[in-house]
């Protein structure tokens, strides 16, 4: 990493292209660099090029026309991400599924995204067989007499599916049928429609999860992806083209594409790994000498600190983490901070709807402000604090609602103007939902979500100040608290609980931890255990915990 130095808005300029031409501009100036690490995998910028120029040419064949809709179900891998940057390429709009949806949830997806064209794969991916669950989806697919021309009723406008990989099923063009129609189209077909998009474009549609509806498609342009990822890589991060920067998120979201983007925009290599688990990943950044991370999610950063192996692991090449010890356990910043004193941590706060982030620390602050808070909002983009009951700005250092407004923010909802609506003000600002503060020094901080407020008998209680004091508990790995109902107060505290490996914790011995904590109206009054967590691509989701301890009570 570069020796740290202050940002200067001074020095700072716009630099900003479309997602397809990120890649090709590194391919340019780097070609014999690598651009991805897989375990045992690496390709070059004019490798990786290539192979998408090929798969846009295919998808030219197939009929792809600009603006069009492309789907991904794919996991992490190479062929994710020659397909995204094909489908850029070809001037369509990249639209990734989260590869644990189950076959209702693609069947909504794939209608409410005017898919024309989707990529999957044979390979069994943590137990999911893609083409099963699509099978399953989409009525009348193994019957379809060409599978390059579908007609299903149920998604009109599905033209053809792709399986990548060596067999063949009913309704889908094989992945060799789809390589040979890139001979069908020369490469000019490709460039001409690159060279027609526009950064206002809609480069990316993100399906964001919701708690009990049907997910929305944010719309997300070419200027806010390659913009706010160049903003945070090369401006707040300083990376450089010697960086390795590994992310284990699965490249569906957000936060996968974000860092990767970044660090294409430098042309450094972007590390990660099929499947997160964390003896392979410790593996991973000592063998690739990773000096750039970002795991940042309370999950990931447990089961690294929590493996056998991290005590002995050589991290000392890693000189930057996207770390958010502000809203992690204080377990995980200590072993962290003990293990690569020399690293620079930052927090970091963002979301889909903003292409990513939105706040994160800079290089030159204070440690104890880097690990506390999450960070300044990135140059050209503002972020107002409104107090709930008012609507107007809250006092510096007061919580209230984070509202958002900038170039990276998204176009809206697809095909739903009344979400879009609520979420973005005639001003041009986005309601996020969050709680959030905004110190004197200009430092951001997340308390929780709006909807993850309890009313217990009239009183405010966020949960993550219950999660927070669980997590003080020496048994207690994580915690997530969510609201029940309840005949006298109207809703009171549940926990649910990781314990550390060979605890014996009790719910009795938790809530007296926590009563001598906090006050009692906040204490939960449910503790159950856990070993696994139900998770959307990176979140816990606490309406499942929920849902299912209300069935257990009978409320």
């Amino acid at each position: 990493m570069a020796a740290l130095r202050s940002e200067s808005l001074r020095h700072a300029r716009i630099q900003v292209t479309t997602l397809g031409d990120l890649l090709l501009t590194a391919a340019d100036r780097y070609p014999d660099s690598p651009a991805l690490i897989f375990p045992g995998l690496r390709l070059t910028y004019a490798q990786l090029a290539e192979r998408a120029l090929a798969r846009a040419r295919s998808l030219k064949a197939l009929g792809v026309c600009p603006r069009e809709h492309v789907g991904l179900l794919l996991p992490t891998s190479v062929e994710f991400v020659e397909c995204l940057f094909a489908i850029a390429l070809a001037g369509a709009v990249v639209v990734p599924l989260n590869a644990r949806y189950k076959h209702n949830e693609l069947a909504y997806a794939i209608e409410n995204g005017d898919l024309v064209t989707l990529i999957t794969t044979d390979t069994v991916a943590e137990q999911v067989n893609f083409a099963e669950r699509l099978g399953q989806a989409l009525p009348g697919l193994t019957d379809a007499a060409d599978p390059a021309q579908l007609f299903l009723k149920a998604t009109p406008k599905l033209r053809n599916l792709v399986l990548l990989g060596a067999t063949q099923r009913p309704g889908f063009l094989t992945e060799g049928e789809f390589l040979r129609l890139a001979a069908k189209v020369p490469e000019d077909r490709v460039h001409e429609s690159r060279l027609a998009v526009r950064l206002r474009d809609i480069a990316i549609m993100l399906y964001t999860s919701g708690t009990t509806a049907n997910p929305k498609g944010c719309l997300l342009t070419h200027e806010a992806m390659v913009r706010n990822s160049v903003s945070l890589g090369r401006h707040r991060y300083a990376l450089r083209h010697e960086d390795v920067f590994w992310s284990p998120l699965p490249m569906f979201h957000i936060a996968a594409i974000l860092p990767m983007c970044a660090i294409f925009d430098v042309g450094g290599a972007y590390a990660t790994m099929g499947h997160f688990e964390a003896g392979a990943a410790l593996a991973m950044l000592a063998s690739e000498q990773v000096t750039a991370t970002y795991p940042c999610f309370v999950t990931i950063m447990s089961d690294l600190i929590h493996h056998k192996d991290f005590a002995t692991t050589d991290l000392s090449r890693i000189t930057l983490m996207n770390s958010n010890f502000a809203v992690q356990p204080p377990a995980i910043a200590t072993a962290m901070l003990k293990a690569m004193p020399h690293a620079t941590y930052v927090g970091t706060f963002g979301m889909t709807e903003t292409a990513g982030t939105v706040s994160t620390s800079r290089l030159e602050d204070p440690l104890e402000e880097r690990i506390g808070r999450l960070g300044r909002a990135l140059p050209g983009v503002e972020v107002r604090i409104l107090d709930v009951a008012t609507g107007e700005d809250a006092a510096v250092g007061g919580r209230g609602e984070v509202v958002v407004r900038g170039y990276s923010i998204l176009e809206g909802y697809y095909k739903d103007p009344v979400k879009t609506a609520a979420a973005i003000d005639p001003d041009g600002w986005y309601h996020s939902g969050d709680i959030g503060s905004i110190d004197a020094a200009g430092t951001m901080m997340f308390h929780g979500r709006l909807k993850d407020m309890l009313k217990v008998g009239g009183e405010n209680v966020a949960a993550a100040e219950i999660e927070s004091c669980l997590q003080r508990h020496p048994g207690v790995k994580l915690a997530q608290v969510v609201g029940i109902p309840d005949a006298r107060l109207g809703e009171v505290a549940a926990a649910f609980v990781e314990r550390h490996a060979g605890t014996e914790a009790t719910p009795r011995e938790l809530m007296d931890f926590c009563r001598k904590e906090i006050a009692s109206f906040k204490v939960p009054r449910q503790v159950r255990f856990v070993s696994e967590w139900p998770m959307s691509a990176s979140k816990i989701q606490k309406f499942r915990l929920r849902d299912e301890l209300v069935r257990e009570l009978g409320l």
